[in-house]
């Protein structure tokens, strides 16, 4: 297919911005349809803004099944399934067990951990180089444990990173104290991953935006789109609900867990869940970390952003957008003070509380490329937790592929026609 003039990117979380903005960077003419308002949330805006090459496991790996059936006897804990009758849901359960084996873990960890470093490589392109601004703070990340067993089990990890090229070091509590000395922590130690980061999401998103802009690039808010128009392997256009058609040379679809609907008008098997996490934003901290943490028994994030900080987790799987489960959300403030005890579960309360569904594939790998059995259709979505982290490389090789160059990754595990 010979590089498209005109592209429509159907999504406007940060995946979707991300495409647009390297497409018309491109030179291509890129409209992006996002159903939502401009003001409303998403999964983007809310999340806790990590960029993550310490992530290099996918969810979907041995020993996470059995976690999470104990996991989910806690009403309180970070990990439960929403039961459902719903035989999607059904489906996806047994494709994810089918993923948690070594062999596969060992086959998704390189790609994983290309697609984190070439990201961080671009997120500091974008604010180096670039002009976005959106607080990018390289001074790692630390996974802290509260217990020895905990910190002893994720020092196994350390040896593993560092062959794969991801910087991390065991610290003991003292250690740990030095090196944020600003907050009070009350933990055994922590892995240091140092090449990890943390940025303003929302600000991240903006930036996008207002640069796609600058280059003559269109947003069009409230345009969910609803059905696809293809005939003779193309794609011809997409509808908005009002019925509006948009035609373009080329397609990305990039709406997050609802991708899997027009998945299906594509010709194409994209089986995800929506992972519903939480989060709340202190304004006014009784501490502020310098680093960004993981509390590793909690499965809980913290991440300071500016002046405020953002404390973020849970994956409840199957939930419903919106819904507010109380017992995740006591489980999440209660951790914080467990790992530093200046915080109370008071600081808390009264805080608006966001809420986003990550759109989760089966094996912890997103849908990246071509739609199979169609010339100029590609598809973007199910990076589960890592969409922030992954959304500059995932902007970069889509765009790639949709202009005819072969991708700087190996993307061939990600091809989104693998169900």
């Amino acid at each position: 297919m010979p590089k498209p003039r005109s592209v429509v990117v159907v999504g406007g979380g940060v995946i979707g911005l991300s495409c647009a903005y390297f497409l018309a960077r491109s030179g291509c003419e890129v409209t992006v349809l996002e159903g939502r308002s401009e003001e409303s949330p998403n999964c983007s805006t809310g999340n806790a803004g990590m960029v993550v090459p310490s992530h290099f496991i996918p969810l979907a790996a041995p020993g996470v099944i059995g976690q999470g059936l104990r996991w989910m006897l806690k009403p309180q804990s970070p990990f439960s399934i929403r039961p459902s009758a719903k035989l999607a849901l059904w489906r996806w359960a047994w494709q994810f067990y089918s993923a948690c084996t070594p062999s596969r873990v060992e086959a998704a960890v390189p790609v994983l951990r290309d697609l984190s470093l070439a990201s961080r490589t671009l997120f500091e392109r974008l604010a180096d180089e670039e002009g976005l601004e959106f607080q990018l703070v390289r001074r790692g990340l630390l996974a802290l444990c509260k217990r020895e067993v905990t910190l002893r089990h994720e020092a196994t990890l350390v040896d593993q990173g560092k062959a794969l090229g991801v910087n991390a070091e065991v610290l003991g509590s003292k250690a740990v104290s030095a090196l944020d000395s600003g907050v009070t922590m009350d933990v055994a130690g922590a892995v240091y991953f140092k090449q990890d980061c943390h940025l303003n999401p929302g600000a991240f998103r903006q930036e996008l935006i207002r640069k796609l802009q600058e280059m003559g690039g269109k947003v069009q808010w409230e345009s969910e789109v609803t059905s696809v128009e293809r005939a003779g392997g193309r794609v011809h256009s997409v509808a908005t609900a009002g019925g509006k058609a948009w035609q373009a040379d080329a397609f990305v679809m990039a709406g997050g867990v609802w991708t899997t609907t027009l998945g299906k008008q594509l010709g194409v098997s994209l089986p995800m869940q929506g992972g519903k996490g939480y989060s709340m934003t202190l304004t006014s901290p009784p501490q502020l970390p310098g680093i960004c943490s993981l509390l590793m028994e909690a499965r809980v994030a913290v991440t300071p952003m500016g002046k405020a900080l953002r404390i973020g987790g849970t994956m409840e799987i199957g939930g419903k957008e919106g819904v507010i489960n109380a017992a995740k959300l006591r489980g999440l403030t209660r951790s914080v003070p467990e790992y530093f005890p200046e915080f109370q579960a008071s600081d808390f309360e009264g805080q608006e509380i966001w809420t986003g569904l990550r759109p989760c594939s089966p094996d912890g790998l997103p849908y990246l490329g071509k739609c199979p059995g169609l010339e100029n259709a590609f598809i973007a979505a199910g990076h589960a937790m890592l969409g922030l982290s992954l959304s500059p490389i995932s902007g970069w090789l889509i765009c790639q592929m949709v202009t005819g160059e072969t991708p700087d990754v190996d993307v061939a595990l990600l091809e989104p026609g693998r169900y």
